[in-house]
């Protein structure tokens, strides 16, 4: 796992450095709510400070938001970055979530990182009313804007195919506006969800990190992604050094003594996500796991949860399937599993699995 100072400007690629001190960093989190908050969000977030974790996030989808808990907890802690993974575009617009990351930023005394996301078609446009073409080209004027915002050296005037600021079809009493509060970091760092090649190498180019949703250390993948990242790298507008990019990637870890027990504990998420998020043809997850190599595994899976079989689904996700993205069984295999994750571009876990698993992360990341 590629720490920041373990990147460089040169010419080679991330992944593809084997010679190069390699940093560990953990961060850990608390995702989507239930039918109310997880029961031990606090718990975990101090007990994540106190290991040294680098950072803890919160996720929203069309029901619990990822900024009010943030704030909530985040008050708890001290020295801990505080991130969104991810607050989505659809919900506010790009000044509502300008205000919101200077807010944060100045209550966590510069802590706060914002993670944005577009989600998909069935969030945006059923639950936002929102449209969804061209999602690539809307995140990206969406971060300009939000960072003309944080920035504020002028008042903001962007007319673009998707944002108007000042409105040119209003009443024409709108007018260029500079935010009244200061920010406390002007280059507050923005992260970009994304899984798709073109979507990672926006988030390369535009933004301070990539997080990604799932993803696979195998070499094959690895380079896939690199590639991506690489491309999105070389279309920045100011060519130099990449040393701070952050690539943070949830992971589920399960200690137990029998892979395949600990296997069935994640097997359920990731039929869900496979099968039950998006429509046939428009599941980004569906199409993440082929990548992997999975494509057989992934149309029974998908025919099976569409079919409402949940359990057959999650049966039919094989153990390989989950250890190509989680950390399961004894400890010294979840050890050796770890060193896969060191040659990949990855260079944050964000680790999920309670107290336990979040010393015996810090333990074996030492």
């Amino acid at each position: 796992m590629r720490g920041a100072s373990g990147r460089s400007g040169r010419d080679d690629e991330p992944g593809d450095r084997p010679g190069e001190q390699q940093i560990v960093r953990l961060a850990s989190g608390a995702g989507y709510w239930g039918s109310g908050p997880p029961a031990n969000a606090v718990e975990d977030l101090l007990e994540a400070e106190r290991l040294g974790y680098d950072s803890f996030w919160t996720a929203e989808a069309y029901g619990s938001d990822a900024l009010t808990p943030l704030a909530w907890w985040g008050s708890r802690t001290e020295r801990i970055k505080l991130g969104t993974s991810i607050v989505q575009l659809s919900a506010r617009t790009p000044a509502a979530t300008a205000m919101a990351a200077i807010t944060m930023d100045h209550l966590s005394d510069g802590r706060f990182i914002l993670g944005l996301g577009v989600s998909g078609p069935q969030v945006v446009e059923g639950w936002y009313g929102e449209p969804y073409a061209r999602p690539l080209a809307r995140t990206r004027e969406y971060i300009e804007i939000v960072r003309t915002i944080v920035e504020r050296r002028e008042p903001v005037e962007f007319h673009g195919q998707f944002y108007d600021l000042p409105r040119k079809d209003g009443t024409g009493l709108g007018k260029p506006l500079k935010s009244t509060v200061h920010p406390r970091r002007r280059d507050l760092p923005i992260y970009l969800a994304a899984e798709g090649p073109k979507n990672v190498a926006l988030a390369a180019e535009i933004s301070d990190g990539w997080l990604p949703l799932f993803f696979s250390p195998r070499p094959e993948v690895n380079r896939f992604y690199a590639d991506a990242l690489a491309a999105g790298f070389a279309r920045r507008p100011v060519p130099g050094p990449v040393e701070d990019f952050e690539v943070v990637c949830p992971i589920s870890v399960v200690l137990d003594d029998d892979v395949a027990r600990a296997a069935d504990r994640v097997r359920p998420n990731l039929a869900l996500y496979i099968g039950g998020m998006g429509a046939r043809g428009a599941n980004f997850h569906y199409e993440t796991f082929v990548r992997m190599g999975f494509e057989a595994q992934c149309a029974r899976i998908q025919d099976l949860y569409l079919a409402g079989r949940k359990d057959e689904a999650a049966a039919a996700v094989t153990t390989e399937m989950v250890e190509a993205v989680a950390l399961v069984g004894p400890r010294d295999k979840i050890r050796d599993d770890l060193a896969a994750w060191d040659e990949s571009v990855v260079t944050t876990l964000l680790v999920s699995g309670g107290p336990r698993v979040l010393r015996l992360m810090a333990e074996l990341c030492a």
